[in-house]
């Protein structure tokens, strides 16, 4: 008989926006349509139901006995370094005999830029290539206190501007990083912009996204001189769906490449040295039975599989 494969435990951030936690919700259970050989479970962090431990009881409970997490995050910040390993090195004391895999972010894969280039051109219509050249786009992350996660917003910026004619592709963030989005808008307005479009690199709809599109209102209100457009979120796309399960199969089969050459909790980076080396803490689910809340700073140090 073959060993059945590994199940896939899709790990998400949580929000307070009950939409964009069923859009996280909706976006599992079609994994699992698309995928009847798999054991499919998916929990979050923090904020909103089901928390990852009761996802991963739900697959035990199942028979599973190995299984491949990935988290459904665009960059590597402190959930994807510190709290999923954390989380999951827990489940496996609270379910001795379980096995599993980390898999990497989603990061700015080709498939992803894709679909982004899409939003942008549902918002600017079925103009030529020479209709981009008038058009700054304003690149919007979550933000963290990791730099490393910024730098990759910075980077997905560089690989959605490369090649496809656009103005220039800006960069901002919508909470806990500089630039924010009035800042952000400001410096395509100095460079010149004359038709701006602001694009929230998010995979699903919620609070912070909202947010993206009150404060591009705002700005777009006080600038009337400059054409500014809101577009929308990634969304479930086929090809979100698609590269989930390319994370999958690289968690499978062990080939995995996180970047640690700028990792907060492995190199001295100016402003961030208390990082290094420190233990690691479970982020705290409100949903989660039996755990109290470990006061103080909580994302602590590092479990990178290597």
């Amino acid at each position: 008989m073959t060993t059945p494969p590994p199940a896939l435990l899709i790990a998400g951030h949580g929000t307070r926006d009950e939409a964009g936690a069923e859009a996280f919700r909706d976006f599992v259970r079609e994994l699992g349509r698309r995928h009847p050989e798999l054991p499919v479970a998916g929990g979050f962090i923090e904020l909103s139901p089901p928390p990852l431990g009761e996802a991963v009881a739900e697959l035990v409970e199942r028979g599973v006995r190995r299984f491949a997490a990935v988290p459904l995050m665009l960059v590597s910040a402190g959930h994807a370094k510190g709290d999923i390993p954390a989380a999951l090195s827990r489940e496996k004391e609270r379910h001795p005999g379980i096995s599993y895999t980390y898999g990497r972010p989603l990061g700015p894969h080709p498939s992803l830029l894709a679909v982004l280039e899409r939003r942008l051109d549902e918002v600017l219509g079925a103009g030529g290539p020479e209709d981009r050249a008038d058009v700054t786009v304003l690149l919007v992350g979550r933000g963290s206190t990791d730099p490393d996660a910024n730098a990759e917003v910075h980077k997905a910026a560089r690989l959605l501007w490369e090649g496809r004619g656009y103005a220039g592709v800006e960069t901002a963030f919508v909470s806990l990083a500089a630039p924010d989005v009035p800042s952000g808008l400001e410096r395509c307005r100095k460079l010149g912009a004359r038709r701006i479009v602001v694009l929230p690199y998010f995979l699903f709809t919620g609070i912070l996204p909202d947010r993206v599109k009150e404060q591009t209102g705002e700005w777009a209100g006080a600038h009337p001189e400059i054409e500014v457009r809101s577009a929308e979120v990634i969304g479930p796309e086929p090809e979100l769906l698609d590269l989930v399960m390319e994370r999958y199969q690289e968690a499978v089969k062990g080939d995995l490449r996180m970047n640690c050459d700028s990792c907060v909790y492995r190199i001295a980076l100016p402003g961030f040295e208390d990082k290094v080396g420190l233990a690691q803490q479970p982020h705290f689910h409100p949903d989660d039975d039996g755990h109290h809340h470990h006061h103080g700073h909580h994302h602590g140090g590092h479990a990178h599989a290597h």
